[in-house]
């Protein structure tokens, strides 16, 4: 049935792009989240289009990364935000998220220039 946007079937239930079976029943939403030990977090550092700013950025993690933002914050002494799962530090925080990140039992791996 491709990208349905609209019906008017009051039976219609949208399917998953990835399954094919319902949204509510997916198969796909219910996929184990990796252990610490197995994700690798990239941190990197980003000053383009932040009015010269300097933010320390750290990707490729799943889980609750809500909550770990907040405690890579505390950690940190900063603020930040968690934008599209890429959590972002203020500040050149490189070497102390790697530390925390570490501790916690994740692999890191510093990403860009």
């Amino acid at each position: 049935m491709g990208n349905v946007v609209y019906s008017t079937d009051p039976d219609f239930k949208p399917k998953c792009p990835n399954c094919g079976e319902d949204r509510d029943e997916c198969v796909c939403r219910s996929e184990t989240v990796l252990s610490a030990a197995q994700q690798t977090a990239k941190i990197s550092r980003e000053v383009k289009g932040r009015k010269g700013k300097t933010v320390t950025t750290i990707s490729g993690l799943q889980g609750d990364l809500k909550s770990l933002q907040r405690e890579l914050q505390k950690y940190c002494g900063t603020g930040g935000s968690l934008k599209d799962n890429t959590m972002e530090i203020q500040g050149d925080q490189r070497n102390r998220v790697k530390d925390y990140l570490e501790s916690k039992g994740y692999r890191t791996k510093f990403t860009g220039g």
